[in-house]
């Protein structure tokens, strides 16, 4: 089980990120705090993380109309780990 699926990147986050060293990942619903600092911690090497706060992000009612009428569903809920990294440390993201 991969406990990093993605980066979550948004206007918002961005500017999080350039003000105070936080960056966001979508991570696994079943990951926990020391679990997700290790796998940034090894994933990016000489990155340290100070802090790790996680929120389980509900799910939404999505749907569209299509000609035999309204096709409703709902997207699935996902874990949104917000992690700050220690003072002084370099932008990991400059690469992508």
């Amino acid at each position: 089980m991969s406990i990093l699926i993605r980066p979550v990147i948004t206007e918002k986050l961005s500017r999080i990120q350039e003000e105070s060293g936080k960056v966001t990942f979508e991570v696994a619903q079943k990951a926990n705090k020391p679990e997700i600092k290790a796998a940034v911690e090894a994933t990016y090497p000489g990155v340290k993380v100070a802090k790790v706060n996680t929120m389980i992000m509900p799910s939404k009612p999505k749907g569209r109309f299509t000609r035999s009428g309204y096709q409703g569903g709902r997207t699935k809920t996902w874990k949104k780990a917000i992690v700050t990294l220690r003072e002084g440390e370099i932008d990991f993201f400059e690469e992508v």
